[in-house]
């Protein structure tokens, strides 16, 4: 597998606190849609409560990379869209459960208006990039 090359913060570019700003990688590029708070049988996972739907979707992404032969050491980019900036510590804490700080991937946070589901208060995307 080849190791992603982290470049926290690039000359002139303020430090960032929760991403890495640039990730370098090289092989087989994979795309993992948004994922939701939805278990294995479609039903939704902690309705109202932002820590449990972070925890689904974190294991989703995992079920995800898992089929396309990826781990999240292999993860360059994640995208997360939230309907509240609030969520974002839980999501956060979530992430740390499968990321270790010395290895975050680049990452965007975006507040939407809605989700495709009003009960949904998160949809998460990653890119990975494997050897």
């Amino acid at each position: 597998m080849s190791e992603p090359t982290r470049i926290p913060a690039p000359d002139g570019v303020a430090p960032a606190a929760a991403y890495t700003h640039v990730v370098i990688g090289t092989g087989r590029f994979v795309a993992i849609s948004g994922q939701i708070p939805l278990d294995e049988h479609g039903e939704l996972v902690g309705e109202g409560d932002p820590a449990a739907q972070a925890r689904q979707v974190f294991e989703n992404l995992r079920r995800c990379l898992a089929a396309a032969g990826a781990t999240f050491d292999d993860v360059v980019k994640l995208t997360f869209f939230v309907t509240d900036m609030a969520h974002m510590p839980a999501i956060r804490a979530a992430r740390a459960a499968y990321i270790p700080d010395d290895r975050l991937p680049a990452a965007s946070a975006v507040q939407v208006a809605a989700l495709v589901r009003p009960e949904f208060l998160m949809e998460i995307e990653a890119y990975a990039v494997v050897g």
